[in-house]
């Protein structure tokens, strides 16, 4: 479960004593049944009120509670090499602060939530219950336990898909997050701290929220209790339809305090069909720097309200820029819907298709003005020069790629390609991402092509020229 640091300063919380009605010891009977004298009436939309009771979650957790699965995960964690290891002196402080080369590897294990959505054996969960998993197990309510393959992940939704060889499973049935109505009754079930099967419920508190540490995803907000196990685990309507996956918690000391957020479904369902249709998910792009719109530029710009999203930059060469987008522009809407955030921005285009065409509503010089951009894709320098993920296939570096922007490499002092991600080969050689790779097998690289054209000429073993902060070695990695 993905826990945030709630800061206090800005958090007020109250305590709401419900206050009787009527005299002392005046009493009213739940359906209106019957009242106390001399108790004041109760208005029509109140009796109604009254009368509603929470939904049959008993039945609830009884039809769909077969279909959410626990996941233990398991595989290997890098420490710094310098602990207790006697060669540790050999490497000093390469790479400058952080952490010694080689790293060793100890080992990993976690659990999380899943929900079956196939009844062929698909399972949907969080991308970081997955991430790095070696091995990942699933269990079922009747007690069977399955290898599972991670046909895909996502990091930027936090959604994974996995597979298990089964047949005729239970399965989840799907609702409409368009319908779902801030304050309505909603129940999770899931493995908080290996609980396997635990149902908590509460409801809605918020839809739409955008998180600081991660803007791409729509969050719904709930009060409903989550905590670390949750993760990946199925959110329930009062009808019985998955709405949401849980993902992550707002808490001071690690645990539930009132704040959970899960993945709307819809989001994860499109991002489990493209992983399910081409076996890797395409985000949309804009290629804008936009930030938050206070009272203060509201006021500046002329604008009614302080909502959108102000761009502050914009990529040249972009579909922004393609657009006509400027510093400067207030982006209302996107297709009709109000951005009331800089959040709701990214949430919308990170959702949205390469080839997509959008109409935006922008404000500029005190008036409205409506533009169309033909969204863009991940570029094609930043694709990944090989698998960096579950497995690594023969012969592959393990490596995830992309040059250097100006402002990394005046920072670098150096021309290369920057390390996102490190797995397999290049991992086990103590390669970390941040690093930034010069060369391999003495050849300077700029862009992956290189980098395949080189592997595609190297034996069993290449020799990558890596730099970490001011430090520079050669690192031999063993693919054959």
């Amino acid at each position: 479960m993905k826990t945030s640091q709630m800061k206090p300063s800005r958090l007020v919380m109250a305590l709401l004593a419900a206050g009787a009605i009527g005299g002392a010891g005046a009493t009213a009977v739940i359906g209106g049944v019957s009242m106390a004298a001399g108790a004041p009436a109760v208005s029509a939309p109140f009796q109604a009120a009254s009368q509603s009771t929470p939904p049959n979650f008993a039945q609830i957790t009884r039809d769909y509670g077969p279909a959410v699965v626990n996941i233990s995960v398991s595989g290997t964690r890098k420490v710094s090499a310098d602990d207790g290891d006697p060669f540790a002196q050999f490497f000093g402080q390469f790479p400058g602060g952080r952490g010694q080369m080689p790293s060793r590897e100890v080992p990993m294990r976690g659990e999380g939530s899943g929900f079956i959505v196939n009844s062929d054996g698909i399972i949907l969960t969080n991308a970081h219950v997955v991430q790095d998993a070696k091995e990942v197990t699933v269990k079922l309510t009747d007690r069977r336990e399955f290898k599972a393959k991670v046909l895909g992940s996502d990091p930027q939704t936090d959604v994974a898909v996995i597979k298990i060889d089964a047949r005729n499973l239970p399965t989840v049935k799907v609702g409409d997050v368009g319908q779902l109505q801030v304050g309505e009754w909603v129940l999770a079930i899931g493995s908080p701290y290996g609980l396997e099967n635990t149902a908590t419920a509460g409801i809605v508190s918020a839809k739409g929220r955008s998180l600081p540490d991660d803007t791409s995803v729509p969050f719904i907000q709930t009060d409903v209790a989550v905590n670390p196990g949750n993760s990946g685990g199925p959110l329930f309507n009062d009808r019985g339809e998955v709405v949401g996956i849980n993902s992550q918690i707002y808490s001071r000391t690690g645990g539930f305090q009132g704040l959970s957020f899960s993945i709307p479904i819809d989001v994860a369902y499109k991002i489990k069909d493209q992983i399910l249709e081409h076996g890797k998910v395409q985000h949309a792009r804009l290629g804008v720097t936009v930030q938050e719109v206070n009272q203060d530029l509201a006021d500046s710009f002329k604008l009614d309200s302080p909502s959108g999203a102000l761009v502050s930059s914009v990529e040249k060469g972009s579909a922004a820029a393609k657009a006509g987008l400027q510093p400067g522009d207030v982006v209302r809407q996107i297709d009709g819907k109000t951005i009331v955030s800089s959040g709701d921005l990214a949430s919308t285009i990170t959702l949205a298709s390469p080839g997509e065409k959008i109409k935006l509503d922008i404000w500029r010089n005190g008036a409205h003005k409506e533009l169309v951009a033909t969204l863009g894709g991940i570029p094609a320098d930043k694709a990944q020069a090989s698998a960096g993920d579950q497995e690594v296939q023969r012969g592959q570096l393990g490596l995830a790629l992309r040059p250097l922007s100006p402002q990394e490499q005046q920072a670098a002092g150096a021309e290369g390609l920057l390390i996102e991600r490190s797995a397999g080969p290049a991992a086990k050689a103590g390669i970390e991402p941040g690093d930034v790779l010069l060369s391999l097998n003495g050849v300077p690289v700029h862009n992956i092509g290189q980098v395949k054209e080189a592997l595609s000429k190297a034996g069993k073993t290449v020799a990558l020229l890596v730099q970490r902060g001011e430090d520079k070695i050669f690192v031999p990695v063993q693919i054959g």
